[in-house]
């Protein structure tokens, strides 16, 4: 089956191109366009929409609340954002909203398929290291005595699990996870994923803004005993 995309920018010409770029692949399939966050909410409640490509700055609702809105639905689609600037403040509310990620709007056209492809997947697409920058650079924005209703989720996990959330959070990738606790990176793939049921976390991206949220990790990536 193909993967349905929206695409969400006030730029028509860039929705253009995406779309050429989405339409020529045999398993991806366009099936909505909005001009804005407004427009998109209204248009996705008759579109069955798998991943919405979204732009973030853009008149009457930005994709920052769009992203909100959407994520706050059960069965709602993938968000992935699009940004003009990379540590943009717009791209880092938009993952606390729910993104599953975010790239530029200058990607090459194969990394933003492979994104397309990871997001549909239940992947998240931003490089663990390059949410980590995004999230040092805006931490002042984070609770600075930490959530404390988050604090108390994360009791539900193992030493193990809170050992591996912590590299997740430090940028590290499975491989590198499973190299630096001597483990397989099934293994590690396998704690990764019981420490998202168990905290409700739809993927990586949001596991490590609330690592910064409740304090696990601090600006420069350093953990906390």
């Amino acid at each position: 089956m193909s993967i349905r995309v929206m695409l969400v920018d006030d730029q028509v010409l860039l929705r253009t191109g995406f779309r050429m770029v989405l339409q020529a692949q045999p398993d991806m399939e366009v099936v909505a366009e909005a001009g804005d966050g407004a427009e998109a909410l209204e248009t996705l409640r008759a579109a069955d929409v798998d991943v919405v490509l979204m732009d973030v700055r853009m008149p009457r609702m930005d994709g920052v609340e769009a992203t909100r809105r959407i994520c706050a639905e059960e069965g709602a689609p993938r968000v992935l954002i699009l940004t003009t600037f990379d540590l943009d403040e717009y791209a880092f509310s938009a993952l606390k909203a729910g993104a599953s990620g975010f790239m530029l709007k200058d990607v090459p056209p194969g990394e933003l398929l492979a994104a397309i492809r990871a997001v549909h997947s239940g992947d998240a697409v931003v490089a663990p290291s390059t949410t980590r920058r995004l999230l040092d650079r805006f931490s002042p924005m984070l609770p600075s005595a930490g959530n404390e209703p988050a604090q108390a989720e994360l009791k539900r996990l193992t030493e193990r699990e809170r050992e591996v959330l912590l590299l997740v959070a430090q940028g590290l990738s499975n491989g590198e996870i499973a190299a630096k606790l001597v483990l397989s990176e099934a293994t590690v793939k396998t704690h990764v994923g019981r420490i998202l049921t168990k905290l409700d976390l739809r993927d990586r991206v949001q596991a490590v803004v609330l690592a910064y949220e409740t304090g696990l990790v601090r600006a420069g990536g350093a953990g906390t005993s």
